[in-house]
């Protein structure tokens, strides 16, 4: 049987040299924290890794903080903020088409602590506006929170204008709104540099870029207030307890110093081709998000009115294509997108959507053959469903 690989966005294949650093990383026994030795021999690792990482943000080394995934590190960025620094801050802006990973603990600051949740427009391709969030600015608000790129549709926001935006707004040299951008889809991808960005907190994870899973990073620029939501021994500079994981935090920064732009352009040109080759299996088929540059290389999200995402999904696995339906957090999930209920996609569209997500290891060769194997998909369950 084939085996096509395209969930990359949920979790990407760890590259044989990323695997033989963590690997390396498994033989070193000794605690970063411990005063011998061994542990000094583990400290230095850890600080090597970490400087690979701050390069590849422009971060100083400081600024770095490893978690155990991208979700954790949303979780510590946006109840961070907020444990230490709320005072008469009570407002959050984030978009009603952010990660699982973000909308909760702002929907838990809501329930629990009174935190007003502001919601900023997006459109029906999933952009950000960002005149409305400057809008919504005002005295209150303590944290604006945007996805550099979307996990499902694949919408690149204008993340540099709404950080200028926001920095212009902080008057009399005030600190506030703080930005966060959630990176997991981007890094690999687009430009990391937190400078650039104009982040004051910025997120991403390992696993979408070829590196381990269960590793995450957390940037928090000099001067932003961060309280721990994880107690106990202290590391991270007190930001988040609990011995770092050497092996993995290891094969991340491996998995940075791979990452090669050219790939990029390759799989944009997969990705094109894919598309226009998808609208000439069915007219109905709906491609949800944008087009060309403003979308991640490399997604493809698709809506099939009249067939749900479950019984697709199965279908492609019977023939070894390996695709998802959304979040990689709620990809068991039979409840439509909430993403694409946010940018107001007809109800006809949203039981039915798959994303085909490429990566390093995808080919034209690859594609032909989904090409292939859709269509009959797509007609089979339509006769299955007719019948019954």
């Amino acid at each position: 049987m084939k085996n096509i690989y395209l969930d990359n966005a949920a979790v990407a294949p760890m590259d044989t040299r990323v695997q033989e650093e963590v690997i390396r990383g498994m033989k070193i026994c000794g605690n970063p924290s411990s005063f011998n030795d061994s542990g000094r021999k583990a400290a230095n690792e850890l600080i090597k890794a970490r400087l690979k990482v701050a390069r590849f943000l422009g971060a100083h080394l400081e600024e770095v903080i490893f978690t155990a995934s991208g979700s954790e590190a949303n979780n510590l960025a946006i109840m961070g903020v907020v444990f230490a620094e709320h005072k008469d801050k009570t407002e959050i802006i984030t978009t009603p088409i952010e990660h699982p990973s973000v909308l909760e603990p702002i929907k838990f600051l809501n329930i629990k602590k009174g935190f007003k949740t502001v919601f900023a427009k997006v459109d029906c391709e999933g952009f950000v506006d960002v005149r409305n969030i400057a809008s919504k600015i005002n005295s209150k608000t303590l944290l604006v929170s945007v996805m550099y790129a979307n996990n499902e549709i694949g919408t690149i926001e204008p993340i540099n204008k709404i950080g200028k935006t926001i920095k212009s707004l902080r008057k009399n040299g005030k600190r506030f709104p703080l930005f966060h951008v959630d990176a997991c889809q981007a890094a690999g991808y687009l430009n990391m540099n937190v400078n650039s960005l104009q982040a004051d907190l910025l997120t991403f994870n390992g696993s979408k870029m070829g590196g381990p899973m269960g590793i995450g990073v957390l940037y928090v620029r000099r001067g932003t207030n961060l309280a721990p939501i994880i107690l106990g021994g202290g590391q991270e500079r007190g930001l988040r307890a609990g011995t770092e994981n050497l092996p993995a935090i290891l094969g991340l920064a491996k998995a940075i110093e791979l990452i090669d732009i050219k790939d990029a352009e390759r799989l944009i040109k997969l990705r094109d081709f894919f598309n226009n080759k998808i609208k000439e299996i069915d007219p109905d088929i709906k491609l949800n998000g944008p087009t060309g540059y403003d979308r991640l290389p490399n997604n493809t999200n698709i809506s099939v009115p009249g067939l749900d995402s479950e019984n697709m999904l199965l279908e492609l696995d019977k023939h070894g294509i390996h695709a998802g339906s959304g979040s990689a957090c709620t990809s068991r999930a039979v409840e439509p997108s909430h993403v694409l209920k946010a940018i107001e996609v007809e109800k006809k569209y949203l039981s039915g959507a798959l994303r085909f997500s490429m990566g390093k290891q995808t080919t034209k060769k690859d594609l032909d053959y989904v090409l292939k194997v859709l269509p009959q998909i797509i007609s089979d369950l339509k006769k299955r469903y007719k019948n019954n």
